[in-house]
């Protein structure tokens, strides 16, 4: 079942050039992850401090291998140096398997 990954993040608001090269090589390097389909980064209007990607998988078991990946953690914690709060995730399967009743 397709997973969508909601990852939200709140940096300082200085060194936004470092934060988004960050950004862009940890998507790069998902690319070419078992599973990956497809991310999108996304900066609130108003609050440009405040990130979010939104990423698809084939399946939370890609996902999760890369979540929990050595190479992945590197990247996070080089992240996590800019960051105001930890990184919240939220992790959904597309679809639901709730049936109507009749």
């Amino acid at each position: 079942m397709i997973a969508k990954i909601i990852i939200k993040r709140r940096f300082v608001d200085e060194n936004r050039p470092q934060i988004l090269s960050l950004l862009n090589k940890i998507r790069t390097i998902a690319m070419d992850q078992p599973g990956y389909i497809s991310g999108e980064t996304l900066m609130q209007k108003d609050f440009p401090e405040n990130m979010a990607v939104i990423a698809t998988w084939q399946n939370m078991e890609s996902w999760l291998a890369w979540k929990n990946s050595e190479e992945r953690k590197k990247y996070e914690a080089m992240l996590e140096i800019y960051q105001t709060r930890p990184t919240q995730y939220e992790e959904y399967h597309l679809g639901t398997s709730f049936t109507a009743e009749k």
